[in-house]
């Protein structure tokens, strides 16, 4: 299964000691999913819980399949054509969000995508630009009408053999909203989530303060930032075409497929980072937002309620939705900010 990694942010906080709040967090950092994972408690006395996330985050990688282990999906899609799968409450809720936002997108997003994304296997050693051919005898197989669940029984089945199921798109957001859940179960106010360009940050920053948020470059290794906002109890995710990518005869494949012509998209946009309240959400905006381009990805955004956005393009302008004027901060010369209106 293709897993699309995503840039990582910058978060910084202030760290002044308040009742109940540590100074220096309780830390854990383990290399999961692709990308290196990392979770700040900053609540006295809550130590265990970082041990209860990581099991979790641990368990729901293996049910979907991010790491080398047969998963519930891989079951999926070997019975793809065959006969129906019983999976496990947090699977089938995994899938049915991954079908609404299919249906949503309009056949630019699709969790079908899997014969695509594991014909070119961006990212892996074995990846390759398949020829037209290998593309178009995939294509027909990708269609998320033909995802049939019944939640009733919580089965999954493909209707046509050679289908399958990728939800690379939609996983780290899925497992970050997972363990935000696990966190508020277990009383804990202040922390942070960091799944590479998946990052939540809850409750403020110790001094009182929301915390700083930093924009990744995606020009550049991680670590630099373009800019920085301030946010709290709020979902961060960054996704950008420069990070995992194919190179053939001096030309670049990034792996942002289109599922309706078999290709990367081709845009104008470099990286997108998604404002919101929930992490999937976030995922699988940032990849829906691809397809769309500049100008009409952030006119669809400002449509969305709850939802911001800060776009980079290739001429390396800096492009915000309208809520963000006044919050976000521009802090890196080698950029500028672009006008809405002359796009």
């Amino acid at each position: 299964m293709l897993i699309i990694l995503v840039m990582m942010l910058i978060v910084t906080g202030c760290n002044v000691n308040e009742s109940k709040l540590l100074d220096s967090p309780y830390k854990r950092t383990e290399f999961m999913m692709g990308t290196v994972v990392t979770l700040k408690i900053y609540d006295e006395g809550k130590e265990d819980v970082i041990d209860l996330a990581f099991n979790e985050m641990q368990n729901l990688t293996e049910q979907i399949g991010v790491e080398e282990s047969q998963s519930q999906i891989d079951e999926i899609n070997e019975a793809a054509g065959t006969s129906p799968v019983e999976v496990s409450e947090e699977i089938f809720s995994l899938i049915q969000a991954g079908k609404n936002y299919s249906e949503q997108a309009d056949g630019s997003f699709d969790i079908t995508i899997g014969p695509l994304t594991s014909l070119w296997h961006i990212g892996f050693d074995d990846a390759k630009k398949p020829t037209q051919e290998e593309i178009d005898d995939v294509l027909p197989l990708i269609n998320y009408k033909k995802v049939v669940l019944k939640e009733k029984e919580q089965t999954v089945y493909l209707e046509e053999k050679g289908m399958k199921i990728d939800l690379g798109a939609i996983a780290k957001g899925f497992i970050a909203d997972k363990v935000t859940n696990l966190l508020d179960e277990n009383d804990v106010t202040t922390a942070i989530i960091d799944l590479g360009g998946n990052i939540y940050v809850k409750g403020n920053n110790p001094s009182g303060k929301e915390w700083t948020v930093g924009v990744q470059d995606p020009f550049t290794e991680r670590g630099q930032i373009v800019g920085k906002i301030e946010a709290n109890n709020q979902s961060i995710v960054t996704s950008g075409i420069y990070e995992r990518y194919l190179e053939v005869d001096g030309q670049k494949y990034h792996h942002i497929l289109n599922p309706i012509d078999g290709y990367p998209y081709e845009n104008d946009i470099a990286g997108v980072t998604i404002i919101s309240q929930k992490s999937m959400d976030g995922d699988a905006l940032s990849t829906l937002i691809f397809s769309k381009g500049l100008k009409d990805g952030l006119a669809y955004i400002e449509t969305q309620e709850g939802v911001e956005a800060i776009f980079v393009d290739k001429d390396q302008q800096v492009f915000i939705t309208s809520e963000l004027e006044g919050t976000f901060e521009l802090t890196n010369d080698a950029f500028k900010l672009g006008n809405r209106e002359e796009l």
